[in-house]
């Protein structure tokens, strides 16, 4: 960046936030509520899969894995939202501006290998059921997921730093709630080939590969699937993958339509609420998803909410550090004296 554009242009204001103070404070509530909706449902399924001993498996280490990087991939975005919601002038500086694009593009691009990765797990289940044991270790497992951490990690630090090398214009609105890529690139004044061909570079690698991955995997599934006999052991077979396919259709859906297309035809009301959808709706609802398609998850959650509420209702305090008066305590031990008589 040129040292006129780097004196001049300090931050960056959203300009996709509404102007009147109701407007704003009920779309803070709203944030709030989606917000804690998203960490209880993700805190939940990583406590589950991690004391229940039934769930210790590679499809639910991964799941796990996943639930963990959507809550860091919101909070990498949520919190700034929830205050610059209660802001009369929404504002980040350049430095936050590509902090929260390196993490919010690098955990997107996490997520989207990650799926690869529970689309592979699936392929040797119900393929190579013998190898499985082998194939899907926990050592593999644990290096699926750092592999797309580090990948994801790579590719977003490697495209922030290329649009932030670039000259931005003297305007300083961004069309948006956050910095994410297409909006801060309508900023630039630089020739627009050059970036929309390194943006296509990046979500390729981090999309368009991964997808293809899970599309074989899903054909090989497919096939072997269609050689069992029985039509209960197809419906086993394939029950273990509608929920990962819904999440895949609906993740690389909304990233393939922000990402994988020229940046000139951006249109920000569209492509606002998309960006909402895969920032807040994909981690909102894949604990939904994957919990009511998948019965092991739903007694999991059942037996860890359960432990919950009996561990609450043991620290209660009793009813002589609440305050009882001497007179009540004894009337309480009579009664409780007299129906044991009774009985």
């Amino acid at each position: 960046m040129s040292g006129e554009n780097q004196s001049v242009l300090v931050e960056f204001l959203f300009l996709a936030y509404p102007s009147r103070l109701e407007l704003r404070v009920l779309c803070f509530f709203g944030l709030s509520l989606v917000y804690v909706l998203i960490v209880a449902g993700n805190v939940l399924i990583v406590v589950s899969i991690q004391t229940e001993a039934r769930l210790h498996m590679p499809m639910y280490y991964l799941l796990g894995s996943l639930s963990g990087i959507e809550l860091c991939y919101t909070a990498a975005v949520v919190p700034h939202m929830l205050a610059n919601a209660l802001r009369s002038q929404p504002s980040i500086t350049l430095l936050a501006c590509a902090a929260q694009m390196v993490c919010f593009i690098g955990l997107g691009s996490a997520d989207c290998l990650l799926l690869a990765a529970m689309a592979y797990d699936r392929y040797a289940a119900i393929c190579h059921p013998l190898q499985y044991p082998l194939v899907m270790t926990a050592a593999v497992c644990v290096r699926l997921v750092v592999a797309s951490g580090i990948l994801g990690f790579f590719l977003s630090s490697q495209l922030v730093a290329f649009i932030f090398s670039l000259p931005f214009c003297r305007a300083r609105g961004i069309q948006h709630f956050f910095c994410d890529v297409p909006p801060v690139l309508q900023l630039v004044c630089a020739s627009g080939r050059i970036h929309e061909w390194s943006v296509l570079g990046a979500a390729t690698l981090a999309i368009a590969v991964p997808f293809s991955l899970i599309a074989a995997s899903y054909a090989f599934i497919v096939a072997a699937v269609r050689r069992v006999r029985s039509a209960a052991g197809r419906r086993r077979a394939l029950s273990t993958c509608t929920s990962h396919l819904a999440v895949v259709l609906l993740q690389y859906g909304c990233c393939a339509f922000m990402y994988l297309r020229p940046g000139r035809s951006y249109r920000a009301g569209q492509d606002q609420l998309i960006s909402l959808v895969y920032t807040l709706g994909t981690p909102l609802l894949n604990p939904v998803i994957y919990t009511l398609r998948n019965s092991e998850m739903k007694r999991a959650l059942g037996r860890v909410l359960t432990r919950t509420c009996r561990s609450c209702n043991l620290e209660r305090p009793a009813p002589h550090r609440l305050g009882f008066g001497d007179s009540q305590r004894a009337s309480m031990c009579s009664k409780g004296i007299s129906q044991l008589m009774l009985k």
